[in-house]
C-alpha cells in the first residue's frame, strides 16, 4: 500500500508543480505514452507539441511515462496509469506513443507490459487498444519498432497527426488503417509484411507546413530535466551537410526559420527561463538579436545545440547565454581530428574552437565542453593523438571537457552502411585518450556496449525489435542484449552479398 501510495504522490506534486494550460477532458480520449521517465519526457518538444495540437483539435489528452523506477512499479502490482486521471492505461482505445531514439524501444516494451498490453501487436486482440507510433526514430529507422505498433507516422507528424486520430473514433479498425495509410507518412505495418526489410522503401516522411510552426511547449515542469523552462523552436530542420546526421540539409526542405517577432510574441510572461530549440539553432541569422530580446526581459536561456564556428563569428551570443544562467559553453567537434571533420563534411575547424576556448575564458565560463565522436570510419590512433595533442592547447586557455560517444550509423545519412568500429577498438581509444589527457582535461565518455546495442538497433528490422523484447524479459542487462543480437547478422551486408 505505501508502494502505491508514494507512486500516486509523485504524480500529485508533479501536477501540482506545472504551471501552463493543463489538458481538458473530453469523450475522445488519447493517451500519450513517452517511453522515458518523466522528467525527459517532459524536456521532449515533440512529446508536448502533438500533445498540444490534439488537445487544441477537442482529444481528451492523457500523459503516460515509463515509470521512473520499473522495478518498484512492477513490484506494487499497480497497472501502468496516466497522470491526468490515473486511468490504467490498458483501458484507452488508442495510445500514441514518442519514440525519440533506438534504446527507447526497451523502455516501450516496459510501458506496455506493466499496462497489461502485450508488446507485440500480433499478441494483441480487439479488446486491447492501438498503438500509434511517431516520434524522431521514425527519420531514420523504425522499423525495429514495426512488430509493436498498429501504426506508424513517419516525420514531422504536425499536419497528420489530428487526422489520424480523428479517423481512429470516426469508423472501424480497417477504415483507421485504410485513412493511415492515405495520410503522408502514414504506415501499417502488418498490412505489408516482410516488405520493411533492409533496403526496402518506406513511404516518404511527412513535412509540416510552415503555419504550423513553431512548436512550443504547453506545460512547465520544475521537474522535467530542463527544469521549468518553456521550449519554442527557433527554426526547424538543417542547412548544413554533416554525413552523419539525419537531419542534414536534404531532410524536409532544410532550416525553416522562425521569425523573432513570431516567437517572441509566443512566450507567456509566467516563463522565466525560455530554451530554444532546433536542430541549427545558432544559425539563426537573427539569434543575437533573439537572445537580447529574452535575456534582456530578465529571463534565463538555453539553446539545444551551439556550432563551434557560429560562436566563434559571434562571439555575443555566448556572451548572451551566459547572462542567461549558461555556466558551460557547449560546442561539438565531432571528429578527433581535421582529417576527419573535413571526411565527415562538419564545418569545424580548429580555429573555431580555440575561439570558443579563449570566449570561455572571457566570459567566465566554468568550462567548455567539446561533443565528440570516437570510432568515426577511418580513424586511427594518429588522430586520437592530434586530439589529445589539441586538447591540451585548448586546456591551456580554459578547462575543457569531452563529452563522448561512439559513433552509430544512422539510416537515411550518407554514412548509413558505415561499419560500428568495435566495442574492444571504442574501448581501446577512449583509454588512450583517458591517458593522454589525464590531469589536462575531463573526459566523459559513454558506454561503448551500449552503443554497441545502439549501432545493432539502429540498423536493424522487425526481427531486431522482437529480439529487444527477448532481452528485456531476461532482464535487460548487456549480456541479455549481447545474446539475441549477436545472433541477428547485420541486414546490411546480407543486402549487399545478395546485390553482388
Amino acid at each position: 500500500m505505501g508502494t502505491r501510495w508514494s507512486q500516486i504522490e509523485t504524480i500529485t506534486r508533479r501536477l501540482d508543480s506545472e504551471r501552463g494550460k493543463p489538458f481538458p477532458r473530453a469523450d475522445r480520449r488519447v493517451a500519450m505514452l513517452y517511453p522515458s521517465p518523466y522528467r525527459a519526457g517532459m524536456s521532449s518538444l515533440g512529446y508536448q507539441w502533438i500533445s498540444h495540437l490534439l488537445a487544441e483539435a477537442g482529444f481528451g489528452v492523457e500523459r503516460a511515462f515509463l515509470p521512473d523506477d520499473v522495478a518498484v512499479w512492477r513490484k506494487s502490482k499497480r497497472p501502468l496509469i496516466t497522470y491526468e486521471t490515473e486511468t490504467p492505461l490498458g483501458n484507452f482505445e488508442i495510445i500514441g506513443v514518442s519514440l525519440a531514439y533506438e534504446l527507447e524501444l526497451a523502455g516501450l516494451i516496459q510501458c506496455l507490459e506493466l499496462a497489461g498490453i502485450p508488446p507485440l501487436r500480433r499478441d494483441r486482440g480487439p479488446h486491447h487498444p492501438q498503438i500509434l507510433l511517431g516520434g524522431p526514430l521514425t527519420f531514420s529507422n523504425p522499423r525495429t519498432a514495426f512488430s509493436f505498433a498498429d501504426a506508424v507516422l513517419l516525420g514531422e507528424a504536425d499536419d497528420v497527426v489530428v487526422p489520424a486520430v480523428e479517423a481512429f473514433f470516426d469508423g472501424d479498425r480497417k477504415a483507421w488503417l485504410d485513412q493511415i495509410e492515405k495520410l503522408p507518412g502514414g504506415v501499417v505495418p502488418e498490412r505489408s509484411p516482410g516488405a520493411f526489410g533492409w533496403g526496402a522503401s518506406l513511404p516518404v516522411i511527412a513535412k509540416a507546413s510552415d503555419r504550423t510552426l513553431p512548436a512550443v511547449s504547453r506545460i512547465l515542469a520544475p521537474e522535467a530535466e530542463l527544469s521549468d523552462m518553456l521550449l519554442i523552436e527557433g527554426e526547424r530542420g538543417c542547412h548544413r551537410q554533416c554525413t552523419f546526421c539525419v537531419m542534414r540539409r536534404s531532410t524536409n526542405g532544410g532550416m525553416r526559420l522562425v521569425t523573432p517577432e513570431h516567437l517572441l510574441s509566443l512566450v507567456p510572461d509566467e516563463a522565466l527561463r525560455v530554451g530554444l530549440v532546433g536542430a541549427a539553432i545558432s544559425d539563426h541569422p537573427k539569434l543575437v538579436e533573439l537572445l537580447e530580446e529574452i535575456v534582456g526581459g530578465g529571463r534565463g536561456v538555453g539553446i539545444s545545440s551551439l556550432r563551434a564556428d557560429r560562436i566563434a563569428r559571434k562571439p555575443r551570443i555566448a556572451s548572451l547565454l551566459r547572462k542567461g544562467g549558461y555556466s558551460t559553453l557547449t560546442v561539438a567537434s565531432d571528429a578527433a581530428s581535421q582529417r576527419l571533420r573535413r571526411q565527415i563534411a562538419k564545418g569545424t575547424v580548429e580555429r573555431h574552437l580555440v575561439a570558443c576556448a579563449e570566449i570561455a575564458r572571457a566570459e567566465k565560463y566554468r568550462v567548455l565542453k567539446i561533443y565528440m565522436m570516437v570510432g568515426v570510419p577511418g580513424e586511427t590512433d594518429e588522430d586520437i593523438d592530434e586530439l589529445i595533442d589539441f586538447t591540451k592547447s585548448l586546456s591551456a586557455i580554459h578547462p575543457v571537457a569531452l563529452g563522448i560517444a561512439p559513433f552509430c550509423p544512422k539510416v537515411n545519412t550518407p554514412l548509413d552502411h558505415a561499419p560500428f568500429a568495435g566495442i574492444s577498438t571504442v574501448n581501446s581509444r577512449l583509454k588512450r585518450l583517458q591517458r593522454g589527457l589525464k590531469g589536462k582535461a575531463d573526459v566523459r565518455p559513454t558506454s561503448a556496449k551500449w552503443a554497441w546495442v545502439e549501432y545493432k538497433l539502429a540498423v536493424g528490422g522487425p526481427e531486431t525489435g522482437e529480439a529487444v523484447l527477448e532481452a528485456v524479459r531476461a532482464g535487460g542487462r548487456f549480456s541479455d542484449y549481447k545474446r539475441v543480437l549477436s545472433a541477428i547478422p547485420d541486414p546490411r551486408s546480407v543486402t549487399m552479398s545478395v546485390s553482388a
